[in-house]
């Protein structure tokens, strides 16, 4: 297979179903060796008997690709270690990281327990954390020895992490972590030639069927508007030789539209000269409020 990949070595967690897999075999289509690494956890993280990164391997297998399964926990030390030696002891090299594994644990706050903020922080934020900074680890050595890299980043957050989300506290929380992570990353791996952005999808999936459970296909044409095969042409753009100069950015992607998000950023501004008292700091507040825009609405709200 040849493509806009061709030659690359990519690895996608919790590539195993949904968006990850179809990532997966997009990254093959346009001729990249894939590491296809899943745990093989239900939508709660709890444990599942199938082997989903094997079976995900072999389908690209099957097509004329290469890939190679990895079922290691990317939330450990030791299996995000092993997610990039894999790459590096089966194909010689690393090229691209997209992090996609997580789960999700929703509850109300008030009834949201320690445990499932936890494991939801757990998977989603300290598993990016960690496969990126090995990920990173390799490619500073690479360009410390005079081989730099044109190497890639491809994080996933969410619209609840940058809106929030009514009974996803621990996610949202996790989501919005991620964007500062790709910010920070983006900022710190630009010397060593890696480029670092981040995804919000909405797409239908293991995590989202309730949210989706009616069809958005297009009664004229078929298209079926939230299919998860619609984001990952972005997500291989990024994650190919093509996007030099694209770096510390935050996209939506949905059906056929795409959208860079355009974050935090100083809005109306009041300057005293001096300290405020509580009443004037409540009267300038109220004055900043209405000549800035409101925030978009959180989701489930």
């Amino acid at each position: 297979m040849t493509g806009i990949c061709d030659g690359r070595v990519v690895v996608v967690t919790g590539a195993g179903r949904g968006l990850g897999r179809a990532h997966a075999l997009a990254f093959a289509a346009e001729g990249a060796c894939v590491v296809v690494n899943d745990l093989g956890v239900g939508p709660d993280g709890t444990s599942d008997a199938e082997s989903p990164a094997a079976r995900v391997a072999e389908e690209i297998r099957a097509a004329g690709g290469d890939a190679v399964a990895h079922g290691g926990d990317i939330a450990t030390p030791g299996g995000a270690a092993s997610l990039v030696t894999t790459a590096l002891e089966t194909y010689g090299r690393l090229d691209t990281l997209v992090n996609n594994a997580g789960f999700l644990r929703d509850r109300m706050l008030v009834n949201l327990d320690e445990d499932d903020w936890d494991a939801v922080l757990r998977v989603h934020l300290k598993g990016h954390f960690l496969t990126l900074r090995h990920a990173a680890a390799h490619w500073r050595a690479e360009a410390k020895a005079g081989r730099t890299p044109v190497a890639r980043i491809v994080n996933t957050s969410s619209g609840a992490g940058l809106l929030g989300s009514v009974g996803q506290g621990n996610y949202s929380a996790a989501k919005a972590g991620i964007v500062a992570l790709t910010l920070v990353a983006a900022a710190e791996l630009a010397r060593y030639g890696v480029q670092v952005n981040a995804l919000a999808p909405a797409a239908r999936t293991r995590m989202t069927e309730r949210a989706f459970a009616e069809t958005m296909a297009a009664p004229d044409t078929g298209f079926d508007a939230m299919a998860p095969e619609n984001v990952s042409p972005l997500v291989v753009w990024l994650g190919s030789a093509r996007s030099e100069g694209v770096t510390g950015r935050v996209f939506e992607a949905e059906a056929g539209r795409i959208t860079v998000m355009e974050g935090w950023r100083p809005g109306p501004t009041a300057d005293k000269g001096a300290r405020w008292n509580p009443a004037e700091a409540g009267e300038a507040v109220r004055k900043l409020l209405a000549g800035s825009e409101p925030p978009g609405p959180v989701y489930g709200a």
